[in-house]
């Protein structure tokens, strides 16, 4: 994994705007229409290289293919998994959850404004296996024929934890949930292993680990520490063999705008969170729920090595941050770290569901010069 050797670099969470038209036949496809699978691969794989070089050109340093051959961060894979069939329809979790029980007209306002489309809730009814070996070839060889001439200082590709496979896939096939989740942990290490050996880094993205505590009002801060442990275990076991310097981890709180005064604060879960066996941890920073707990990272025993990509930069927001603001974070988190294992990073993606995007492509991409402006701001400060 590359380091700030010489400057601050420049990184994101993963998912981004698609363009209008993939968009739409994504969402076509979807809602169960049919589309022309020949022309959405050529459109993906074109969208994938134009969204490669706009990273590029716009300064960020450490890139992906914008998750654009994905449906969301998290059903992707039930694509690519065996031993899973149609359960029913997905409920709304968060209508349920602590902060609409605490917000309950705004909550319902929201889904009013803007109608989530019904879930297919899947259901593993059979031993699950890994099967999306070729729809993975043809996300990394896109990935591959876009970097063609460019010259990034390095590529991640992101993949869904098995914490999060378990919440959106139900056991009805193996006899306990450790079971399942071992066997979730043993497909997904195919994924895994399969991308850090096709030159890439692999990132897992884990929403669930930090925001299973807002989710389930019955659970005290005790009880979901006990749960996170063992999610933590399944994912080391996913992991297992793959050298700890190609593994990025990402967790976040699955709520863009919102009150988010019921999100679990970092101080209770991050001795269980730095047990992952990743080389990077990235993770919320710059909104004002968890900004301040860059002081909880500082006091943190990370193990020898460790490079923090802190969010400084927000989805939960449109307001652009300024450079300058941008810059402080960055040096905040230097200041403690050693600016070689800091890199910049973004809260979370912008675009984790097709279509779900609350921050208008125009606004991320100023963001993202932001971002830029501010990396350089604060490696004019920290390396003269």
């Amino acid at each position: 994994m590359k380091r700030s050797t010489d400057r601050i670099l420049t990184t994101h969470a993963g998912s981004l705007p698609r363009p209008n038209d993939l968009l739409q036949t994504i969402r076509a496809k979807a809602r169960g229409e049919k589309v022309d699978e020949a022309a959405l691969g050529a459109r993906v794989r074109e969208a994938v290289t134009e969204v490669v070089r706009k990273q590029v050109d716009a300064g960020i340093d450490v890139i992906d293919d914008g998750e654009f051959g994905k449906p969301s961060f998290v059903t992707y894979v039930r694509d690519r998994l065996g031993g899973l069939t149609p359960h029913g329809t997905r409920p709304n979790a968060w209508l349920s959850s602590r902060e609409a029980i605490s917000f309950p007209d705004y909550y319902k306002a929201q889904e009013s404004a803007s109608p989530r489309a019904k879930q297919v809730q899947m259901a593993c009814t059979a031993p699950l296996t890994y099967k999306g070996q070729a729809a993975l070839k043809t996300e990394l060889d896109n990935l591959k024929d876009a970097l063609k001439g460019l010259n990034p200082a390095e590529v991640f590709v992101p993949c869904i934890s098995p914490a999060n496979i378990e919440d959106w896939n139900e056991n009805k096939y193996y006899r306990t949930n450790e079971e399942y989740l071992t066997a979730v942990a043993d497909a997904m290490h195919v994924e895994y292993k399969t991308i850090v050996d096709a030159g890439f880094l692999v990132q897992v993205d884990d929403p669930r680990l930090v925001s299973y505590y807002l989710m389930d009002p019955k659970m005290s801060v005790d009880d979901v520490r006990k749960w996170a442990m063992q999610r933590v275990e399944a994912l080391n076991h996913a992991l297992r063999g793959i050298p700890t310097e190609k593994i990025r981890y990402h967790t976040c709180y699955s709520i863009n705008m919102g009150p988010r005064v019921h999100d679990l604060e970092v101080k209770h879960i991050i001795d269980i969170l730095t047990k992952i066996r990743a080389g990077a941890f990235s993770f919320e920073s710059s909104n004002p729920r968890h900004e301040h707990e860059w002081a909880v990272w500082k006091e943190a025993k990370l193990p020898d090595g460790t490079v923090l990509i802190p969010g400084v930069i927000t989805n939960s927001s449109v307001l652009v941050e300024h450079p300058e603001l941008v810059a402080q974070r960055i040096v905040r988190y230097a200041d403690f770290m050693g600016r070689e294992n800091v890199i910049a990073g973004t809260d979370c993606g912008f675009a984790s569901f097709a279509g779900s995007d609350e921050v208008h492509a125009s606004i991320v991409w100023a963001k993202f010069d932001a971002l830029v402006k501010g990396a350089e701001i604060a490696s004019r400060k920290l390396w003269h």
